[in-house]
């Protein structure tokens, strides 16, 4: 497959009859998510889920999101969604990074970015990260 970054962590996907629109494609609130599914499964495996989050008071929030729609999808095509954590100050901000690939011809379809800031959950403030954060995380950045 022909990703962006290496090692990515994937997700296997298809789409829905219902995650169909009316052209006929897969609507772009669905891939929203499986980004969002992808990221906390990524989370997970690196070791960090809800639970953690809710012990620490500590998560990392989106602060701005982008993606970049470039070739439809249709139901039940075989899809592949990659996950990067691309960048990190090591303090408040972190980048994740996705690709969504047709497993048939490695094509990209979709593209998409985040922009993470750590923030305590009680008080929605921005936080520097916690040291379970950074021992989790910070090996898994790619850039």
């Amino acid at each position: 497959m022909n990703w962006d970054h290496p090692q990515p962590f994937i997700l296997t996907l298809a789409p829905a009859a219902g995650d169909i629109d009316g052209l006929d494609h897969t609507n772009n609130a669905v891939y929203v998510q499986w980004c969002e599914k992808a990221g906390w499964a990524h989370s997970e495996a690196l070791g960090l889920d809800l639970a953690d989050y809710r012990r620490l008071d500590r998560a990392m929030a989106i602060r701005r999101a982008e993606y970049d729609y470039i070739l439809p999808t249709t139901a039940g095509e075989a899809l592949l969604l990659g996950t990067w954590l691309y960048a990190t100050d090591g303090k408040l901000n972190m980048e994740r990074r996705f690709q969504l690939l047709r497993a048939s011809d490695g094509v990209t379809v979709m593209r998409g970015r985040w922009e993470l800031i750590c923030i305590d959950i009680s008080s929605g403030r921005a936080r520097r990260m916690p040291p379970e954060f950074c021992a989790h995380y910070l090996p898994a950045v790619v850039a």
